[in-house]
């Protein structure tokens, strides 16, 4: 039986889905255009990926990059895409909505989460613009996200430590926080160590396929990142009560 954490990788390539699996991920994060943080990927990438991999694949639910303040068209734009993403095969989705006074956008986050029903839903790093995020974590929750992927409101997961680690007792058993955000193998141990998450997510951005490296390194990286998983596994372990 596993008792490592999962490990969830970004790609927005079937390469680098493959790669990933082959490194052994846990799940897939699908998008495309990872440099302003992902957005929806076609629905040929969402076939062609369902087709070469077996594991979980959840699908990035954003029409554009900057912000996550959308209009009416937009958001019709989303709910055309989550659709698509369910006709494809996907398994799981990833939104993010916010509202102009920067808080989570209940109506139109618990709209997509019933869209999606019954694939579950992360709340993505919009969650990270928020300016309070234990409020903001009782909405996520409200509106029936299944994850959060979070950097703890910091820059990356591991300056957000303490407060990925406040949020995970917060969440309990209610929702999943998911680290993610500058998650490297060189820093996995001490994010795991402080925050006692159970799954985590990282792209290993530094290490994107280019025609230079193809994808072994990135496969690596990967590989690197469940060794430290696995190294770390008997700190997930609860205490003893006896």
């Amino acid at each position: 039986m596993r008792t490592r954490a999962v490990l969830e990788i970004s790609v927005e390539t079937l390469e680098a889905a493959v790669a990933a699996v082959r490194g052994g991920a846990d799940r897939i994060e699908l998008c495309e255009n990872l440099s302003v943080g992902g957005v929806t990927p076609s629905i040929e990438l969402m076939r062609e990926a369902r087709k070469h991999i077996g594991v979980p694949i959840f699908a990035m639910i954003r029409p554009r990059g900057g912000d996550f303040v959308y209009s009416a068209a937009e958001f019709e734009e989303m709910k055309r895409q989550i659709e698509l993403a369910r006709s494809a095969g996907m398994d799981g989705m990833v939104v993010g909505i916010l509202t102009r006074d920067g808080r989570v956008d209940l109506q139109r986050n618990a709209d997509s989460v019933r869209l999606a029903a019954p694939l579950p839903v992360t709340f993505h790093r919009a969650f990270d613009e928020l300016p309070d995020l234990e409020h903001g974590l009782e909405d996520v929750i409200a509106a029936g996200a299944t994850r959060v992927l979070t950097s703890g409101g910091a820059a990356t997961a591991e300056e957000g430590c303490a407060n990925i680690a406040q949020l995970v007792r917060q969440a309990g058993t209610r929702i999943i926080i998911l680290p993610g955000g500058g998650v490297r193998p060189q820093n996995l141990s001490k994010i795991v160590r402080a925050t006692r998450a159970k799954e985590f997510h990282s792209g290993l951005s530094n290490l994107l396929p280019s025609h230079q490296n193809g994808h072994g390194e990135f496969e690596n990286g990967v590989r690197a990142l469940i060794r430290v998983l696995e190294e770390e596994s008997l700190n997930l372990q609860p205490a003893s009560t006896h």
